[in-house]
């Protein structure tokens, strides 16, 4: 089996863009790790995988469907392609939304070559009818397909080739219990601590040719959320900065610079962030469902879970009840918001 990698795309189905353009989805896809040891960070995931990979290989069997969970930007894609290559498979990518009809889920099972690797990215979004016709590829590697309509239908059952489904979720809640039980191997990917985005930051700065100094690199680092696409996203901007300003290395405070550009503080907070806290605080600690909070800054109530809110919990910005969301003294003083001032509101700091 050879070891290439090959992305199907039926009827030009394809995952979700990156921002930016032709040349900065390239440069995103240069920084992603190729191989299992380039991969920095996820030490318990790894090791597992590791185990899995070696114990499919030696049994010549394909790799247990994996199923992989968390934020955005961790590493989810970058594990599917390296699986792949660790297999010496082929990738097959495409995206729940654009998995609109079961035809379009057949077109691509029935190309695959044993042992080959389908990635299917935001994997909770696969409409109903087509996660149905999953579960018996994943479990017997056979397919249904209905010829003719009406009282003249028949159902022909197809055989594909024994497969590894690699699923990537940002909302694992959201799957179905039988559909998430086919999965052999579910893991779920963390936030990273400083240290290890310093290293990705590291790596990264080679591939780009830029020269960053260690204080630099932990600046980037602490204002990143924890998420190694965010920490390259931001090292490029400071790259972009220290090429117009001719400099031969990122010093902190031109690293400081750029990130207060493209208006990101001291505490990792982009605008909406911002806004949020703001929307949170004018409501004189009373409980705000994400409803009102997505309406006051015009923003996606799913963007708000996925991307914005993790941040303001983990750094203790934001709590979250039943009732809903409350800013907390943290938070106030994040947007310079002095909390003593709203410290005799009922409910504030519950």
């Amino acid at each position: 089996m050879s070891s290439s990698e090959h992305v199907f795309d039926p009827n030009a189905l394809v995952a979700e863009p990156e921002e930016g353009g032709l040349a900065e989805r390239e440069v995103e896809s240069n920084l992603r790790p190729q191989n299992l040891g380039e991969f920095v960070g996820q030490p318990r995931v790894l090791d597992n995988l590791k185990v899995a990979i070696a114990a499919a290989r030696a049994r010549k069997e394909p790799l247990d469907h994996v199923l992989f969970s968390g934020p955005p930007g961790l590493g989810k894609t970058s594990l599917a392609r390296i699986l792949a290559r660790e297999l010496g498979s082929n990738l097959h990518a495409t995206s729940g939304p654009a998995l609109e009809r079961p035809r379009d889920l057949v077109g691509i099972l029935t190309q695959l070559k044993p042992h080959d690797v389908l990635f299917i990215d935001e994997i909770h979004r696969v409409p109903a009818p087509v996660e149905e016709y999953l579960y018996t590829a994943m479990e017997d590697f056979t397919v249904d397909f209905t010829l003719d309509q009406g009282p003249h239908a028949r159902v022909l059952p197809l055989s594909i080739q024994p497969f590894t489904l690699v699923g990537a979720t940002t909302r694992e809640g959201l799957l179905t219990a039988p559909f998430r039980g086919r999965f052999g191997i579910a893991e779920r990917l963390s936030p990273y601590p400083p240290e290890d985005l310093e290293r990705i930051l590291a790596r990264s700065s080679g591939i780009l040719a830029v020269e960053l100094d260690p204080a630099a690199a932990r600046l980037i680092a602490e204002r990143a959320r924890g998420t190694p696409r965010i920490a390259n996203r931001f090292l490029r901007r400071v790259r972009d900065l220290a090429q117009v300003r001719g400099a031969k290395s990122v010093s902190t405070a031109l690293a400081s610079e750029a990130l207060q550009r493209i208006g990101v503080d001291a505490n990792g907070l982009e605008e909406l962030d911002r806004r949020i806290l703001k929307c949170l605080a004018a409501n004189l600690g009373n409980p705000v469902g994400i409803k009102t909070i997505a309406a006051a800054v015009g923003e996606a109530e799913d963007t708000i879970e996925d991307v914005f809110e993790p941040h303001l919990l983990r750094s203790g910005f934001v709590q979250k009840t039943a009732r809903g969301r409350l800013i907390t003294q943290a938070g106030c003083r994040a947007i310079d918001l002095d909390p003593r001032g709203l410290a005799g509101t009922p409910g504030l700091f519950a």
